[in-house]
């Protein structure tokens, strides 16, 4: 088995007296695609605020291969190869779409913000921002700001800016909650696209199990802030407690 990339360890954060996620402790490796899943409430994405740095646990840790991050800022983690996309797109509004991807690009090089403006002279840069584009099928749109773009254009940006990062784990928090029929596809390519570089690891909090059947290498189900059941998408799938409680569905729908 390889080593995980990421792994949790007694991971618990309590307000007040309740515990959001409680005793957590499980490991991913690079290569495989996990989809967390549960009722609202469950503790997923309080689970992932707490991987990305956005909570700081009560009790528990966090590692990134080897390296204890449970310390570490939001920004540092993302520096140290966590990449997350949230429910809610994360955008420079008043930035074009070119521009958040060319930033994006700038930001992982080391490139600073003082020389923005002469960013478009930078040809390699320039380039590497127009693949994004044409990856998220954005750039037709490229010139617009970002604030303009339908809702799933701009869940479709926001996952070229986590492209452009290059990170090792990448967590995906419902991607497709609010995007049409229509456009959910693109993204869910864009997520097996990534799926293909077997060096990452891909963290996924879904609903839908048309995108759980689709994706999952791996189900990991959260109940009330525990870990109830984690393993291959066929057998988590088949239990009882999970079909019909946590998944809220009958046989036949996830047969």
């Amino acid at each position: 088995m390889s080593t995980p990339s990421l792994r949790t360890e007694n991971l618990t954060i309590r307000f007040g007296g309740h515990a959001a996620v409680n005793g957590v402790t499980c490991a991913f490796v690079p290569g495989e695609l996990t989809v967390i899943v549960g009722p609202n409430g469950a503790g997923k994405t309080t689970w992932f605020n707490l991987v990305s740095g956005q909570l700081r646990p009560t009790e528990g840790r966090i590692f990134k291969a080897d390296r204890d991050i449970t310390g570490l800022a939001p920004s540092a983690r993302a520096k140290a190869g966590i990449g997350r996309a949230f429910q809610l797109t994360n955008l420079f509004p008043k930035l074009s779409v070119r521009e958040n991807v060319r930033l994006a690009v700038q930001a992982r090089r080391g490139v600073g913000p003082r020389i923005l403006r002469a960013a478009a002279s930078f040809g390699d840069i320039a380039e590497e921002a127009q693949a994004y584009l044409e990856r998220a099928r954005l750039d037709t749109v490229a010139e617009l700001p970002a604030s303009a773009l339908p809702h799933g254009d701009q869940r479709k940006l926001e996952v070229a800016l986590l492209m452009a990062m290059q990170p090792d784990i990448y967590m995906f928090d419902e991607p497709t909650a609010g995007m049409s029929v229509d456009e959910a596809p693109v993204i869910l390519d864009l997520i097996a696209t990534i799926k293909e570089d077997r060096s990452k690891t891909i963290l996924l909090v879904e609903h839908k199990m048309d995108v759980v059947r689709a994706l999952a290498d791996r189900i990991v189900v959260l109940h009330n802030g525990e870990l109830i059941a984690d393993g291959g998408p066929s057998a988590v799938m088949a239990m009882p407690l999970v079909r019909e409680i946590y998944l809220g569905v009958g046989a036949e729908d996830v047969a």
